[in-house]
């Protein structure tokens, strides 16, 4: 969220952009991907710029030098052991200055009024996280017993021992949210929206079911009785066993939904318009015994679907959410998804290879569309045609003329000229790389969400480039409206 990410933001502008959609902002856990979160309320501290931490007035700028220079993927071992060291030293130094000295004082006043704001989740996740350090790994479930069960002498002891580490919990997560505000103020005045995405599921090795274990199906161990994934699909003949424990939905709703109610409460804070995850999961979810190896050996479990989005708007209001309904879809998912009145979402990638795919190109594009060239789950365009068959490659030139090996920008000008609400196209398009800018690869557990943007991609070039193309195609207007109208609503 430092210089670089401000200077995205005006890129945007120049390229008269007015959506920026980012991935799940929560703290990553197993493979460092953000749709198996460490929390659904808390972010992640490696977003945080040392930059702006130096002009706070946090840590010495001498003491960041040594973050320079990092080279692309990212190493995520690198930066646990190089970053976050120097992250923990400025809050500390935050906390033992912040009280007292003048030029920290209002920013002291702010973390307090913070903490006291997000108070529901933010002692319980600094408990879990130090908890999570003190123990050297993420499987609460093998921590001692009185800890796994919350018992209140034993969390009393761990408050009473790790005063300051709780704190400074506290206080990158305060950093954070100062940092991402300062960031959704730039992109506001430039007309620009945040598309923000919130994972239907939570993970295991979360503070989100170490706290709240009555709302998964949990055994007596504490230990999950079923789990999340999909079917054998188009990215795995044996389904995607992804491990989440599943929700005990009877239990939510005896309570209103209440859990639910403040997740997207808090998913609204940050963001302009959500994207769920994996909709269909609301409708039916595929539910796997967690003894099986594969998903193939699982079942549509029904959800409460309408139940639970009459309780959010109740509770909320109209609600600025988009539904990722790919993969097999229901009429029942269509349905629900109409009746909430939720644009849906298309990609071009899988538009050429049947008949039946057509769903995918534009000319059954339907205005409450958001279209993709591709997602943080496909290849990258310019990969994927790479490796493409000869039946998709001429189905692609059919559609749009002979490219040349080069068919990123005809896709992109093809989905920014339909009548999509929203066309989104991944950074990695923008550029034209290939398979090695690739941000993951369903049911492949390592190796991804790497991927950066190199320094000096965000030429005056493409910028002319895509505003050149936002003209023509009658996307020169905010989505949302202006800024100050969507201040007011």
């Amino acid at each position: 969220m430092g210089p670089a990410a401000h200077e995205f933001v005006t890129f945007l502008a120049e390229a008269k952009q007015h959506i920026w959609q980012v991935l799940p902002l929560c703290p990553t856990g197993y493979g460092n991907s953000p749709y198996a979160g460490s929390s659904a309320f808390a972010c992640n501290p490696y977003l945080i710029s040392l930059e702006f931490l130096s002009d706070w007035g946090w840590i010495e700028g001498e003491r960041i030098a040594a973050m320079a220079g990092r080279g692309l993927p990212v190493d995520f071992d690198d930066v646990e052991r190089r970053k976050l060291p120097l992250l923990y030293e400025a809050a500390e130094r935050f906390l033992d200055r912040g009280a007292h000295d003048p030029q920290l004082a209002e920013q002291w006043e702010e973390f307090e009024e913070y903490c006291r704001a997000e108070s529901d989740w933010l002692a319980n996740y600094a408990m879990y996280a130090v908890l999570r350090r003190q123990f050297n790994t993420g499987a609460w479930t093998t921590w001692p017993e009185p800890l796994r069960r919350r018992y209140p002498e034993a969390l009393a002891e761990v408050a009473a021992q790790n005063g300051k580490g709780l704190a400074k919990e506290q206080v990158l997560q305060f950093a954070f949210s100062k940092q991402w505000r300062n960031l959704r103020e730039a992109a506001a005045r430039n007309e620009i929206r945040i598309l923000g995405d919130v994972a239907i599921f939570v993970n295991m090795d979360s503070a989100d079911v170490w706290v709240n274990p009555d709302l998964f199906e949990l055994d007596e161990e504490l230990k999950p009785v079923r789990i999340a994934g999909v079917p054998p699909d188009y990215f795995s003949p044996t389904g995607q066993r992804w491990g989440n424990p599943l929700y005990r939905w009877d239990v939510l709703e005896e309570q209103g939904f209440g859990w639910w109610v403040a997740r997207i409460r808090r998913a609204c804070q940050l963001y302009d318009i959500v994207r769920l995850d994996h909709f269909r999961g609301f409708e039916a979810y595929w539910a796997i015994p967690a003894e099986e190896e594969t998903a193939v050996n699982g079942e549509w479990v029904k959800a409460p679907g309408l139940d639970l989005f009459s309780a959010l708007e109740a509770a909320l209001g109209p609600l600025p959410l988009v539904a990722e309904d790919l993969g097999l879809i229901t009429p029942e998912v269509d349905a629900l998804r109409l009746e909430l009145g939720m644009p849906g979402m298309k990609v071009l990638q899988f538009g050429y290879n049947s008949k039946g795919a057509h769903i995918h190109l534009p000319h059954r594009f339907t205005p409450g569309t958001v279209a993709y060239t591709g997602t943080h789950d496909n290849d990258t365009t310019q990969g994927w045609w790479d490796a493409a068959g000869k039946i998709e490659q001429s189905a692609v030139e059919a559609y749009v003329g002979p490219v040349h090996r080069r068919p990123v920008w005809p896709l992109i000008r093809t989905t920014e000229a339909s009548v999509a609400q929203l066309a989104v196209v991944p950074a990695q398009d923008l550029l034209e790389l290939g398979s090695e800018a690739r941000m993951n690869t369903p049911a492949v557990a390592s190796g991804n969400w790497s991927w950066r943007a190199p320094e000096g991609s965000w030429k005056p070039e493409l910028a002319a480039r895509l505003a050149g193309l936002v003209e023509v195609t009658d996307r020169d207007n905010d989505p949302l409206g202006t800024a100050s109208e969507a201040d007011e609503a």
